[in-house]
């Protein structure tokens, strides 16, 4: 009886450990009535072709310049993004174009899972591509500013295509490992120590490598300010401080800023200040 007993408690353990790894690659769609009309800009619905067969969804904001801001959002948000919105809105604003889409499995974008920065890449490079083909004179100066996975993209972009310029990572994970056990529990009330057991069987569904940005401290030499904030539950200051300190050493363009906020939350802590940093890095690199 007692073996029986066992062999159901750990098919219901590992029934519950596959949910939650299901769950955890195929987040819900943030979608919202939201567009760029709304705040007076005028833009165009358009569609990214991915190199692996994907069709992403996304806004191309046209301001007469040839130099263009790919704003990428974080895992579980979109470019309806509470982040997102307001940065279209100021780099437009600012005289900027605008490419915003909505990663694989996210907003209106094709795809059934996420893999947390693998194949994002590929999504990013993708709408870069679709840029240089279809607005080859607005695509002379490319930038980028990521939030938590987007800003892992933006990291890993910066080292691996020479067509971006620079790069803003707002809140970047550098240890997917820490950061998805922390995830666990602030999210779902889980135990973070359940993740080690997740983690396998969210790979094993989407085939997805794992990345690590601290692995690019050493290959990233372009312009890069990372945002970090003292009250992150999911991020720690000393991580991003970590890949700062190690990046400085090949890279005299990166920059720090800590703030007092939680996770991607600085736009909203002290919105004035952080468009004018925004900007103010823009405006000098790009």
């Amino acid at each position: 009886m007692i073996p029986e007993i066992i062999l159901l408690a750990l098919a219901l353990f590992f029934a519950f450990i596959f949910l939650v790894a299901y769950k955890m690659v195929t987040p819900p769609r943030e979608i919202k009535n939201w567009t760029p009309r709304d705040a007076g800009i005028e833009y165009e619905e358009i569609t990214v072709p991915t190199s692996d067969g994907l069709k992403l969804k996304g806004w191309w904001i046209d301001r007469g310049s040839e130099k263009t801001i790919i704003p990428l959002h974080g895992y579980t948000s979109s470019r309806w993004g509470f982040y997102i919105i307001p940065m279209i809105e100021t780099l437009a604003k600012s005289g900027y174009n605008v490419l915003a889409f909505d990663f694989r499995a996210h907003g209106e974008s094709e795809g059934k899972y996420t893999t947390v920065g693998d194949r994002e890449l590929v999504d990013l490079i993708s709408a870069i591509d679709w840029l240089k083909k279809e607005k080859p004179s607005s695509a002379k100066r490319i930038g980028l500013i990521g939030y938590s996975m987007g800003a892992m993209v933006a990291i890993r972009a910066l080292a691996e295509d020479e067509r971006v310029c620079c790069a803003v990572a707002d809140s970047p994970p550098m240890y997917l490992d820490r950061t998805g056990a922390r995830s666990l529990k602030y999210f779902a009330n889980l135990p973070e120590w359940l993740y080690y057991f997740v983690k396998p069987i969210s790979k094993m569904i989407t085939g997805a490598k794992e990345v690590n940005p601290m692995g690019y401290a050493g290959r990233v030499k372009k312009p890069l300010l990372l945002i970090a904030g003292r009250k992150d539950p999911i991020v720690k200051v000393e991580e991003i401080k970590e890949f700062y300190e190690s990046n400085k050493k090949i890279n005299p363009d990166v920059e720090l800023w800590i703030t007092e906020a939680a996770h991607v939350r600085t736009i909203q802590l002290m919105p004035e200040e952080y468009k004018g940093k925004v900007l103010q890095f823009f405006e000098k690199y790009l």
